[in-house]
């Protein structure tokens, strides 16, 4: 039997594991396609999972993705879980097995590192100090051309500044355990922060205060928070593809 993954998750977590070796029932959660859902056991680990058809491979939309994360986020309520790329499957048991047996060390310290920890997700849009002078520079040649690159190097580079600048001002506010953060021009000449922090579960409350208190001081910035959620961004890039659809 073919099997979908959703994520890793502690087999001490699932209490119907703990005299069964055979895969048993998740009960309450569907998974894609209103397949019932399933956690296999794999040593002191278990794996998330539901059946999979080859037809399956062509259905893959973008509800298909809002319920892989929807299993995800439920099975973190009860468990640390490494959440798995979208469209991860496996071909039998056997090679489910052999994926968690050939990762178990890195499984595992991913599960203590990441053990009581959450995600929060801040977008932050600032405006952009150094927006693009729209000069074309195919159009330009000689002084002209190597001032119009010098003026964009210098934009890009004080954009960096400011950015950096912002990022640091967050971390100091939020004291996460550890950040992800990209920055990216949103249009409209406003920069976008795209900040995940990963933090304490048990002090989720105080950084939602944190954050009330930060959208009163940076009058200047547009802040959105989102979370707390599975710690997609702290899950080591290192994870076996095993006939991803996507």
């Amino acid at each position: 039997m073919s099997w979908y993954a959703y994520c890793i998750a502690e087999r001490s977590s699932f209490p119907e594991l703990l005299r069964h070796r055979r895969p048993m029932p998740l009960t309450g959660i569907s998974g894609l396609f209103g397949n019932q859902t399933f956690v296999f056991p794999a040593s002191d680990l278990a794996v998330v999972v539901s059946e999979h058809s080859p037809e399956d491979n062509n259905r893959m939309d973008q509800q298909a993705q809002r319920d892989h994360a929807r299993v995800i986020a439920e099975c973190f309520h009860h468990s640390t879980v490494l959440p798995f790329r979208f469209g991860t499957h496996f071909d039998d048991d056997d090679a489910l097995r052999r994926s968690v047996r050939s990762n178990h060390r890195h499984f595992i310290h991913n599960v203590e590192r990441l053990r009581g920890k959450a995600e929060m997700h801040l977008k932050v849009l600032v405006d952009d100090t150094c927006p693009e002078t729209h000069k074309v520079l195919s159009g330009t040649v000689g002084k002209e051309y190597l001032a119009s690159l010098r003026e964009s190097a210098s934009a890009q580079r004080e954009r960096q500044s400011k950015a950096r600048a912002l990022q640091l001002q967050m971390h100091r506010m939020f004291l996460p355990d550890a950040e992800e953060v990209t920055c990216k021009r949103a249009g409209e000449g406003k920069m976008l922060l795209d900040i995940a922090h990963l933090v304490d579960r048990k002090n989720v409350e105080r950084y939602q205060n944190k954050y009330t208190s930060a959208t009163d001081l940076l009058k200047d910035c547009r802040m959105q928070l989102s979370g707390p959620w599975p710690p997609y961004h702290f899950v080591q890039r290192h994870q076996p593809a095993h006939n991803p659809t996507n």
